[in-house]
C-alpha cells in the first residue's frame, strides 16, 4: 500500500486507474482542500467529492472510500470543507451540506427530518456511509464478483454486507445504543472500527494542526475503514456464501439424521451459526435444530455443539445436560453410557466423542434429558 504522504503529494490531475476488477485498496488517493489547480483547459479532471473538514468519524471515512470504488467516482479528489460555495460546486458531498438527494449525489444525514434507512426489515437510522452503500454497494459487489448486479448473490451479499458489517457504523455514528436498556454496559469496547478509525484523528498534543496533517490523518481513515470493507465483502464472497449452500444442504436432511429434526451434521465444516438462524426463518424450519454435529479436522474427533438462542447470544436453545458438564474421557463416558468420549465443556454448549456415531447418540441422549 503506498504511504498516505505519497498519495497526498500527488498532483491533482496525475492520477491512474485505481480500482479495476475485483476490487483494490492499495493505490494512492489525494486528500484536499479547498484550493484548486485549473490544468490544461484540455484535460477532463477527476471528479470531486466533498466531505467537512475538522474532526472526522469512521461513516464519512468510509462513505469517501467506497464512492471511490463506483464508475462513476472512480479515482475521485476528496475535498474537506464546510465552505457552502466549495461543496456546491463539487460532484457529490458527503455528511455534509443538511442535504440528502440522491439524484444531485448529496449525502448528508444531519439535517432535521431525515429518517432513511436501509430497508428489508432494517430500521437504523443511515449515516452517510450507508446512504453511499444503500446507493452504490450493489455495484461494489457485483465488481467484486465479476457478475451482473441483478445476480441474486449480489443481493445476497448486499443485505449480509449491512447487516454484519455496516448497520454497525450507521447505528455507532448517529448514537444508537445496542441494546434497548438503560443499564450501563458491563465492559467498554474501544477496538471496534469506528472508535480506531476515531484515534486516527490528531491529538491535541500534536504539534502540527495544520490542514495538511488533517488531511493525511483522514486519508489514513479512508484506507483503514475501506480495508476493513473490503476484506469484509471478499469473506463473504468466497467463504459466506458457499457456506450458506453447504447448511441449507444440511438442515434439507435434518430428518435423515434423526426422526426429531433437531439434530443437524455438516457434511463439511465451514461457518455455520448465522446461516443456521437466517435459513430456519426462511424456510420456517419447526421444531428449531438444538444440536449441530459436524467433524474437528485437527484431532480427528467429532463435535456436537448446542446451538445458540440467537447469533449474539451465549446461551443455549438446550445445552448438554448438566450432569454431564465438566466430564471427560471414561468418566465422561460411564455417565452418558456412550463409548468413546472426549469432554463435554463447562457451559454445555459442546461436547465430543472420538467417533460420529458417538456423538450422534450424545446429541439423541440430550435431547431426551
Amino acid at each position: 500500500m503506498l504511504a498516505a504522504a505519497r498519495g497526498f503529494n500527488q498532483r491533482l490531475f496525475s492520477f491512474h486507474k485505481t480500482f479495476a476488477l475485483p476490487l483494490m485498496a492499495n493505490a494512492g488517493f489525494r486528500v484536499s482542500s479547498p484550493s484548486f489547480s485549473t490544468g490544461s483547459p484540455n484535460y477532463a479532471p477527476p471528479k470531486r467529492v466533498g466531505t467537512h473538514n475538522g474532526s472526522f468519524h469512521c461513516d464519512e471515512a468510509l462513505g469517501c472510500f467506497m464512492i471511490r470504488l463506483t464508475d462513476k467516482f472512480s479515482n475521485a479528489e476528496i475535498v474537506r470543507s464546510r465552505d457552502p460555495k466549495v461543496l456546491e460546486g463539487l460532484d457529490a458531498v458527503l455528511d455534509v451540506g443538511g442535504v440528502y438527494d440522491p439524484s444531485h449525489d448529496r449525502y448528508d444525514h444531519h439535517q432535521k427530518g431525515f429518517e432513511e434507512v436501509f430497508g428489508y426489515g432494517f430500521s437504523t437510522k443511515l449515516s452517510s456511509a450507508g446512504l453511499v452503500y444503500k446507493h452504490f454497494g450493489k455495484e461494489i459487489i457485483a465488481k467484486e464478483l465479476q457478475v451482473d448486479e441483478g445476480h441474486p448473490d449480489v443481493q445476497r451479499l448486499y443485505l449480509a454486507i449491512y447487516k454484519s458489517f455496516m448497520e454497525a457504523i450507521d447505528a455507532i455514528d448517529n448514537g444508537i445504543n445496542q441494546y434497548d436498556t438503560d443499564k450501563p454496559p458491563r465492559y467498554v469496547n474501544n477496538t471496534h472500527l469506528s472508535s480506531r478509525v476515531g484515534r486516527l484523528n490528531l491529538d491535541w498534543i500534536e504539534p502540527d494542526q495544520s490542514p495538511e496533517k488533517e488531511n493525511e490523518a483522514f486519508q489514513r481513515a479512508m484506507t483503514l475503514a475501506g480495508n476493513e470493507f473490503l476484506d469484509s465483502v471478499r469473506f463473504h464472497a468466497k467463504s459466506w456464501l458457499p457456506a450458506r449452500s453447504i447448511v441449507m444442504e444440511c438442515l434439507t436432511g435434518r430428518y435423515s439424521i434423526d426422526p426429531s429434526g433437531e439434530i443437524m451434521v455438516l457434511t463439511r465444516f465451514c461457518p455455520w451459526k448465522l446461516h443456521l438462524f437466517e435459513l430456519e426463518e426462511e424456510m420456517k424450519i419447526e421444531p428449531s435444530i438444538k444440536y449441530v454435529l459436524y467433524e474437528d479436522e485437527r484431532g480427528k474427533q467429532w463435535r456436537v455443539q448446542a446451538v445458540a438462542i440467537a447469533p449474539d447470544r451465549f446461551e443455549s436453545r438446550k445445552p448438554l445436560p448438566a450432569q454431564w458438564r465438566g466430564l471427560r474421557d471414561d468418566e465422561l463416558s460411564k455417565e452418558t453410557g456412550v463409548p468413546g468420549c472426549v469432554f463435554v465443556h463447562m457451559s454445555g454448549f459442546i461436547g465430543g466423542n472420538q467417533t460420529y456415531e458417538g456423538a450422534l447418540a450424545l446429541a439423541r441422549n440430550a435431547l431426551k434429558l
